[in-house]
């Protein structure tokens, strides 16, 4: 793909985010209802969320039609694109959070071929932010439109990084051994944050993100925005992230392959 399409792509996943913005925002902190998208335990889902992702649908069905969809709440279309282009999208990651009323949610905007994502946006509608990647390296605009390039920030051991994930109760079965072992070594330890998490990384505020169970449209947006900005991003196993899975971000190819030493052999 030339850097030409790259930018194309990139200006198109703002103008979504921008669409998932005006179908959000007067609904949050709205007080609006939630529906459980699961007979036992809790998914919420709220018409934010399908307002949002129905919005960029519409624009991706007008200007590529051949282009495949993979969306959280209306399921795939398949591509039709030769290189199998296909946008996946979360309307808002962090339902809780949204419900909470708390503006760590996110709007993630993924593009990915047949092999892997290569652009990504993150949009928090709140703050008026945007994270972005596709090929020429990964950026921040604030709500004024400024914009930064972002750079993760490597940290020399284990022992002084921050590490971080969206809740300690993801981390259950042969996954809570390590977690413990590694909540205790590092210097600080946070929980809630979901895809901000990996955007904080890649701007050099976090070393550490861990979050297990990632469908695909919870982290394709965000594997080019990470990776761009220096940092590493796999399953715990070393898979590609983009698929989802059990999924972990760090600072450094060091440092990552130190945590996934942990949890590939527990103490």
């Amino acid at each position: 793909m030339t850097p030409v399409q790259h930018s194309d792509f990139i200006r198109f996943s703002l103008d979504l985010a921008a669409a998932a913005d005006a179908a959000i925002l007067p609904l949050f902190r709205s007080g609006l209802a939630v529906d459980n998208k699961r007979k036992a335990g809790f998914d919420p889902v709220t018409a934010a969320d399908r307002a949002s992702e129905e919005a960029m649908r519409a624009l991706i069905e007008e200007a590529f039609p051949q282009h495949g969809i993979l969306g959280e709440e209306f399921g795939a279309k398949q591509a039709s694109d030769p290189d199998g282009l296909t946008w996946v999208l979360d309307p808002i990651d962090g339902t809780r959070a949204f419900i909470c009323g708390l503006p760590t949610w996110m709007t993630l905007i993924g593009l990915c071929d047949r092999s892997r994502a290569i652009a990504g946006c993150a949009s928090q509608a709140y703050t008026g932010e945007r994270f972005f990647a596709g090929g020429n390296g990964s950026w921040h605009r604030d709500r004024t439109g400024r914009e930064t390039r972002l750079e993760v920030r490597p940290a020399a051991s284990i022992e002084e990084a921050i590490f971080c994930s969206t809740s300690p109760d993801l981390f259950g079965g042969r996954l809570e051994q390590p977690f413990h072992s590694l909540r205790s070594r590092v210097r600080m330890a946070r929980f809630g944050g979901d895809a901000y998490l990996f955007c904080l990384l890649a701007a050099g505020s976090i070393d550490i993100v861990i979050d297990p169970g990632l469908q695909a449209y919870d982290i394709a947006a965000l594997v080019p925005i990470i990776e761009q900005a220096g940092g590493v991003v796999t399953t715990l196993d070393g898979a590609s992230a983009h698929e989802g899975g059990d999924i972990v971000a760090a600072a450094s190819s060091e440092l990552h392959e130190a945590v996934c030493n942990m949890f590939a052999s527990p103490a």
